[in-house]
């Protein structure tokens, strides 16, 4: 896709997926699994996202990289 478009419609997406969130009383968990196909792609992503290895670890060591480099900067 082109960079404006794919922006355009990331920006959609995460504001859809927030509007969503915000106005509903389920769970993020209920909602997610309320729009996502089994075996579509959507499906297939989280899959990945959401292994031992997926996000989860990767946040995990950004959010220490961050708290670390605020310790730094609080000297």
């Amino acid at each position: 896709l082109p960079d404006q478009l794919a922006t355009t419609l990331a920006r959609a997406t995460v504001a859809g997926s927030g509007e969503l969130l915000h106005r509903s009383d389920l769970p993020s968990a209920t909602l997610r699994q309320n729009v996502t196909s089994p075996g579509g792609t959507t499906a297939a992503a989280l899959e990945v996202l959401m292994a031992n290895d997926g996000l989860q670890p990767l946040m995990t060591k950004a959010i220490a990289a961050a708290t670390r480099r605020s310790k730094e900067l609080a000297k």
